[in-house]
């Protein structure tokens, strides 16, 4: 019989929804039955594409005896972690304040009123590696309850007490030797020969790329731009990359970028789109170009819903084993490909005997290029290219055939932002039409079925339904996608929207007393503690993309209270970023572009008419993070820009042809209406 799970959405949630566990969602009706019954609580949070989630369910949640056991003591709630970040976010700082460290699935034991008392993550069926089997730990913690409760309360009350946040007190306005500290600090972790940062497991952390770009165009003599090109190609060349199908896996469990954790994360393609994209700016290289291309081509094809939002993710598991999908042994190869063309695939991807994954079989990587693999064979280098192109196609249809991980099909606000973001961007930065109308057409959908009535964004979207009230970094993540939108389409819809949920955020989540966001909403679900959040993780923090935000729309707009905002971040902030700036590259990134020098075009004129494309290809050429693009149209269009930016005000085209006004802190030159001379002004 199903659970209560089953009428729940969220495709995590489902996944559990035929447990034997009576699982209930996270809702008062939960807390109120742990009172009313006197039991604890069994807090189980996870994601849908969780590895060690599908192994603990296996193993203990499918169990009749662990789940009779989990009855008859606890109150058992599951919580799907990308649609409540917030109860994610609280309990595994208690996992990680009680244990040192932290993942998921996330296990918490808790009190009625939330309180935790014990918290980790992954337990097997019997005890292994120093953990107690689930079974053990369950029965103890039930007599524990029933015959030493003070004790387990005596806990609770201390991890609460250690848990509230301490206000900060405001640090001193960062400056230039934060950048340099965070670079000294990265180039230290830096992996020279392989790329990535310190050890294995290696993530990509985009943002750590994305400051070094800038850092490299302040400090052109610095290694920046070689430690950003030797990660880009390493993670392209490597397993963590998808050689069939394209996209990018989460992370790589060594330090070579060979064997991926395979899951596939929305935001981490969005991210890294963003990153080869920048980098293509600066450098031209149009390997990376390519690579954009095909980060875009995997979420278009395999990652889009029919009516534009984007999905979350794709499992690593499929017939019950990790990676399956992707992996393969040479017989396999040989059995699509024939022997010969099976041959020079196999020793171009490393599939041998007997493999570098599991059970004979390999994950397909290059560790060296088409060209280099050519000539040290004696073979045109052409011809290799062309034949290898071949036997990716024959060996992405075979794999078509086999049966897939999970999709799964949710649409996360946040998540579709940084979409949309890199969508616009690196459209924009490679003159494809296409990717910036599907940037365009995702926003329409969200601001469309993820807003409430009253304007506010909502979390999650999936099948028509929705959940929750959106989080800052729904809102922060959205904002950024409709600025690059704006710089890149022209329309002034999209900066009127992006001022509009940049105002709303304020209300619903600034401290106004000592700065910055909070990560919940005002009148949002009291939890244990409301906390902000400063750190860049595997995502940049909501306060880093906000700061980034306030400083492009006042530049856009001349509106100095929003780069007043900005600053307050940074002053909060301000303690990390003395200290540990490695931590907090995202927000440097906002930094840099506050700390200037920065530049504002203005383009008056129809951004369909090819002359002020023209002017916008001068404005956009290259790698300028520190330059801001304004479209001015004429007609109606023009005055709603000019009331959102009053320094345009007397600005348009010149002789009746599209100019390009370039300002620096809102005093502009005089306009120019030729491509060229627009370029030379800019340089």
């Amino acid at each position: 019989m199903p659970n209560r799970l089953a009428q729940e959405a969220s495709p995590y949630l489902l996944q559990h929804a035929d447990n034997p566990v009576d699982w209930r969602p996270w809702g008062e009706e939960a807390f109120a039955a742990a009172r009313e019954e006197d039991k604890p609580i069994f807090l189980s949070i996870g994601y849908a594409t969780c590895h060690w989630c599908h192994v603990m369910a296996h193993e203990s949640f499918e169990d009749q005896r662990v789940a009779a056991a989990l009855n008859r003591d606890f109150i058992s709630i599951k919580v799907d972690r990308e649609e409540r970040p917030d109860v994610d976010g609280i309990y595994m700082s208690v996992c990680q304040a009680l244990t040192g460290s932290g993942g998921w699935p996330l296990t918490i034991f808790m009190d009625a009123e939330g309180r935790p008392f014990f918290a980790g993550t992954y337990f097997p069926p019997t005890g292994m590696y120093g953990r107690p089997g689930f079974p053990q730990l369950i029965g103890e913690i039930a007599r524990l309850w029933r015959e030493d409760r003070p004790r387990l309360m005596q806990a609770g009350d201390e991890v609460v007490r250690a848990l509230q946040p301490r206000p900060q007190a405001a640090g001193a306005e960062p400056d230039l030797k934060v950048l340099e500290k965070a670079y000294w600090q990265l180039a230290k972790t830096h992996d020279p020969k392989r790329g990535g940062f310190g050890s294995a497991p290696k993530f990509p952390t985009p943002h750590h790329l994305n400051f070094l770009l800038r850092w490299h165009l302040r400090e052109p003599r610095s290694k920046a731009l070689e430690m950003v090109q030797t990660t880009l190609t390493a993670m392209r060349r490597g397993g963590i990359f998808d050689h069939l199908g394209l996209g990018f896996a989460r992370y790589s469990v060594d330090e070579r970028w060979l064997v991926p954790h395979f899951e596939k994360m929305l935001y981490d393609q969005a991210l890294l789109a963003l990153a080869y994209a920048e980098a293509h700016q600066l450098t031209g290289d149009p390997f990376l170009a390519q690579v954009v291309e095909e980060i875009f081509t995997y979420v278009l094809r395999d990652m889009t819903h029919p009516l534009g939002g984007f999905f979350s993710a794709e499992d690593a598991d499929s017939q019950g084993e990790e990676g399956r999908f992707y992996v393969w042994s040479p017989e396999e190869v040989d059995e699509v490909l024939g022997p010969e063309l099976g041959e020079l695939f196999r020793r171009y991807y490393d599939v041998g005997s007997p493999g570098n994954f599991e059970h004979g079989r390999s994950v397909l990587h290059a560790a060296r290029t088409e060209e280099d693999f050519a000539q040290a064979r004696g073979l045109d280098p052409a011809a290799v290219r062309a034949e290898l192109a071949r036997a990716r196609q024959m060996l992405f249809a075979a794999r078509e055939r086999r049966p897939r991980p999970l999709k799964d099909d949710k649409i996360l606000t946040a998540w579709n932002g940084l979409m949309i973001a890199a969508l616009a961007k690196g459209g924009q930065a490679l003159g494809r039409p296409e990717h910036l109308a599907a940037a365009a057409r995702a926003a329409r959908f969200l601001l469309a079925e993820l807003s409430d009535g009253q304007g506010r964004l909502l979390r999650r979207w999936r099948q028509g339904a929705t959940s929750g009230p959106g989080y800052l970094e729904d809102y922060a993540f959205l904002i950024w996608g409709l600025i690059e939108l704006h710089a890149a389409e022209g329309d002034p819809g999209w900066l009127e929207q992006a001022l509009r949920l940049t105002d709303l955020a304020g209300e619903l989540f600034a401290d106004q007393l000592h700065g910055g966001y909070y990560f919940s909403p005002h009148d949002g679900e009291r939890l244990l503690i409301r906390d902000k959040e400063f750190y860049d993780g595997a995502l940049p923090s909501g306060n880093s993309v906000m700061a980034l935000n306030l400083v492009r729309l006042a530049r856009l707009t001349g509106r100095a209270e929003l780069e007043r905002a900005a600053g307050k971040v940074f002053r909060t902030c301000g303690e990390g970023l003395a200290n540990q700036p490695m931590a907090h590259t995202q927000m440097l990134v906002a930094l840099d572009l506050a700390l200037g020098p920065g530049q504002e075009v203005v383009i008056a004129g129809d951004p369909a008419d090819p002359a002020a494309q023209a002017l916008a290809r001068a404005a956009q050429r290259g790698f300028a993070p520190r330059r801001s693009l304004l479209w001015l149209p004429p007609g109606e269009a023009g005055r709603r820009v000019r009331e959102l930016a009053p320094f345009t005000t007397g600005m348009g085209p010149l002789e009746g042809r599209p100019a390009a006004y370039v300002c620096r802190d809102f005093a502009c030159q005089r306009p120019i209406s030729d491509p060229g001379e627009l370029a030379e002004a800019l340089a």
